[in-house]
This record gives C-alpha cells, sequence and structure tokens, in this order.
C-alpha cells in the first residue's frame, strides 16, 4: 500500500452529471461511496486507511442531505491538514436553462425546491456551492456534454496506468444449458461437423488437440473464423472509442463441450496479442443425456 490515499469528491449542481461521474469512477478502480454525511467521514476515512486495502476513493456528496453542506467545508480544510491524504474536488457545474430541461424531461423534483418553483431551488443551491466551487480543483461545465463525453472526459484527467484498462471476455456454452446473459456477442457455430458423433472424440474437449485439431480441420471453419476474426478485429477499437471497459464474446454449441470451446480458445489466443483477455469454458465439464451433443 502506498502512504498516500487519494479522495476525489464528486460535487456539483443537482442534474448536472454525478450519477455519470461516479459510474466512471468506479471503472476506473475507484471505491465509491454515495452521499455519505460529512460527519462520517473522518470515521470512514480511518477505516479505510487501517484497512490497508482502498486506495482510491471517489466520494459523491451533495444536497440530498440538506442539512450537511455547513460542514463540508470544515471536513475538506481537515482532510487537506492531514499527511495521508491526497484530496481534490471535482465540480460539475451546468447552465440554469440546461438544468431546468433535465429536470422538466426526468420529471424530478429539486432537492431544494421540493414544495417551489424549480428555478429557486437551482438559484438557492447555486449560492450555497459558491464556496466549495470556488475551491474546487476541476470544474466541468456539463451543459453541452454528451454522458459519453463527460465520462471521457473524468477518464482523460484521472486515468493512470494501474487503472484497469479495455478487457475481453471469450466464453464458451452450450445452447442446450441456456444463452450466456451478459453476452454483447453471440456466435452460432452449430453449423460446423460436431465431434461427439467421431466415437474416439466423445468423451473429450475442445481443448484436447485431437478435438482441435478435428474442428479447424474441417472444409468451412478456417473461413469462417478468419472472416469473424477479422470483424472483431476491426470494431474492437470502436468499443474502445465508446468508453466501454469490456466486451464479452460468447461461441456456442449443442452441449459447449466441442467446437465452440476449440474456436473460442483460438479465438481468445489471437486476441490476447492486442488485448487483455480472459476464456470462459461455461459447461465444458457438463454432461447432459440428451439426443444432441456438443
Amino acid at each position: 500500500m502506498t502512504d498516500t490515499l487519494n479522495l476525489v469528491v464528486i460535487t456539483g449542481m443537482s442534474g448536472a452529471g454525478k450519477t455519470v461521474a461516479m459510474q466512471s469512477f468506479e471503472d476506473l478502480g475507484y471505491f465509491c461511496v454515495d452521499n455519505m454525511p460529512p460527519t462520517l467521514l473522518p470515521k470512514f476515512w480511518e477505516l479505510v486507511k487501517e484497512s490497508g486495502k482502498v486506495t482510491k476513493i471517489a466520494l459523491v456528496i451533495d444536497l440530498r442531505s440538506r442539512a450537511f453542506y455547513d460542514e463540508i467545508i470544515e471536513m475538506l480544510a481537515s482532510l487537506d491538514n492531514t499527511q495521508f491524504v491526497t484530496t481534490k474536488i471535482l465540480f460539475l457545474d451546468a447552465s440554469d436553462e440546461e438544468l431546468v430541461s433535465r429536470y422538466k424531461e426526468t420529471r424530478r423534483s429539486h432537492p431544494l425546491a421540493m414544495e417551489g418553483r424549480l428555478m429557486d431551488g437551482i438559484q438557492k443551491e447555486r449560492r450555497l456551492l459558491t464556496e466549495i466551487r470556488n475551491r474546487a480543483q476541476m470544474v466541468v461545465d456539463t451543459s453541452t456534454m454528451s454522458p459519453r463525453q463527460l465520462r471521457e472526459k473524468i477518464f482523460h484527467v484521472f486515468k493512470t496506468s494501474d487503472n484497469p484498462s479495455f478487457h475481453i471476455e471469450v466464453m464458451s456454452f452450450g445452447f442446450k444449458y441456456g444463452l450466456p446473459i451478459d453476452a454483447d456477442i453471440v456466435m452460432d457455430v452449430r453449423f460446423l461437423p460436431n465431434p461427439y458423433y467421431v466415437p474416439e472424440f466423445k468423451e473429450l474437449n475442445g481443448l484436447d488437440q485431437p478435438v482441435r485439431d478435428y474442428v479447424m480441420a474441417q472444409p468451412a471453419t478456417e473461413k469462417f473464423y478468419e472472416q469473424f476474426s477479422g470483424l472483431l478485429k476491426d470494431i474492437m477499437p470502436g468499443y474502445l472509442k465508446e468508453g466501454k471497459t469490456s466486451v464479452t464474446i460468447a461461441i456456442g454449441c449443442t452441449g459447449g463441450q466441442h467446437r465452440s470451446v476449440a474456436l473460442a480458445q483460438r479465438l481468445a489466443d489471437d486476441l490476447s496479442f492486442d488485448y487483455p483477455v480472459d476464456v470462459t469454458h461455461r459447461d465444458m465439464k457438463k454432461r447432459k443425456e440428451t439426443v444432441n451433443r456438443s
């Protein structure tokens, strides 16, 4: 563990994008806490320090707990005086017109205008936040930003070499056991000849070299694999550009033991030259007595 713990305080105008910001910090590997009362922060920080397991924390502090804002400046000042905490304040802002538009669109009530005019609540909040806005190391106006653009901005400023990078999950599965619900891309390879019906391959799986050689030797396999893997290599940069942190590619056959395993393993090996890749063979060890296999 490093001696210094890094704290990012996410605050700003209600409706300016704090939820998107918190999700972005989660993807950057920060331990995130939403709307913790400032009076609990010193004790929380001591527990974090003693645990030695967390070095990056992002806290969302806003006016949902309306009584707390008198205490936040004092809390931040006390953290500034410690030797083990480095604090940065990220203040999210937006124009009054844009905030009104967002609240109208979502039909939510402003925390300072539950029974009054929306603009009154926005103006009151802006006055209350003046001091902390002036203290912020980073102020971001999200008036013309999409959620994706805000995410890219946060990644650009706060991403470091130890942050989780984009990675690919490759999975083989059997259709008889159901589709993987977390897959981004699903490919069906049941059109290939089934090794299960070759007696010497029946009890083997796609990681065994004889089965792998059999699958790859089929005339349709190589043409399919070149087109499929080429497509994936072409589109992965697009996922990166859109801010995705991972993509799950699932390859399925009937039972998830032969064809899909062999092809998923080959794909994982090939993609690993350019990206971090994890491979899982979900159903490889399952045996279900049905007419169709693999």
